[in-house]
């Protein structure tokens, strides 16, 4: 079901699923709701399930990304509560990807009683390194990864996508990533991958009471196991699973493992 106010078609918001609990499912980067697609068909049976597309991402209403205000995570994580005020939800199971598992983490410090539990697959508090820290990225690194988006992003956006993807055996996946990635904006793309680049919200994570689950792929280019560790340490009310997937995408790569995690989180 497509809604229409303006909070729900800034976010292009679908309903599926019919089931009195509520899952909010929201995409990383680069990627859109479309992305949980495998998911959403285990849980639509049992679940009212919540899709929706980050501004500046997938079918978003484009007019309404602007550097300034989503120079910041706490803007994404402000839209997601507009969402929840919208639809009038409270204690959600929140399954987040990559920025979106800090984006969560935001709403529920500003707005505890909207989320039940949050599940976070491969999230990051902070991708730089750092003394005593291991982010994964040097901000050299990084610098290079804006000068290449910059340069020429198409073929950036085809070198990222299989890179982040792995996988190499389904070159089906990292094709489906770069399309995706290719459907952006190239300028709203760089402006959105800085934010979440050089953000560091470490600093938040011991203040969350939520209940949280953190999934790790064993092998993630982007998310060092060590993060996952290190957040399982941070946040009081947690848990880590490790995932046996390659990649930072394991929704889309290996369903059936995320789905069995996230289903034994439920049960509990």
């Amino acid at each position: 079901m497509l809604l229409t106010t303006s909070i729900l078609a800034r976010n292009n918001v679908n309903l599926r699923g019919q089931g009195s609990e509520t899952m909010i499912f929201a995409h990383g980067f680069g990627t859109d709701q479309t992305a949980w697609r495998n998911l959403v068909k285990v849980f639509e049976p049992n679940y009212r399930i919540v899709l929706f597309d980050l501004v500046g991402c997938g079918n978003s209403d484009l007019s309404a990304y602007s550097p300034r205000r989503y120079s910041s995570l706490h803007s994404y994580a402000e839209d997601l509560l507009d969402l929840c005020h919208e639809l009038k939800l409270q204690d959600c199971i929140f399954v987040g990807h990559s920025v979106s598992g800090m984006v969560g983490v935001l709403a529920a410090l500003s707005e505890p009683k909207r989320f039940r539990q949050l599940i976070l697959l491969n999230p990051s508090p902070r991708y730089l390194n750092d003394q005593g820290y291991v982010g994964g990225f040097e901000q050299s690194d990084l610098d290079g990864v804006y000068q290449a988006m910059s340069s020429n992003y198409h073929a950036w956006a085809s070198g990222f996508a299989q890179l982040m993807m792995g996988n190499l055996d389904k070159p089906e996946l990292g094709i489906g990533f770069a399309k995706t990635l290719l459907a952006m904006r190239p300028d709203i793309a760089l402006s959105i991958a800085k934010t979440i680049f050089q953000s560091d919200h470490r600093g938040d994570l011991s203040r969350l009471q939520v209940p949280t689950v953190i999934l790790q792929s064993t092998h993630d280019p982007a998310v060092p196991a060590a993060v996952g560790e290190y957040m399982a340490e941070k946040i009081a009310n947690s848990r880590l699973i490790p995932i046996k997937s390659e990649g930072h995408f394991p929704h889309l790569s290996t369903p059936e493992a995320v789905s069995r995690a996230i289903a034994s989180c439920l049960s509990n």
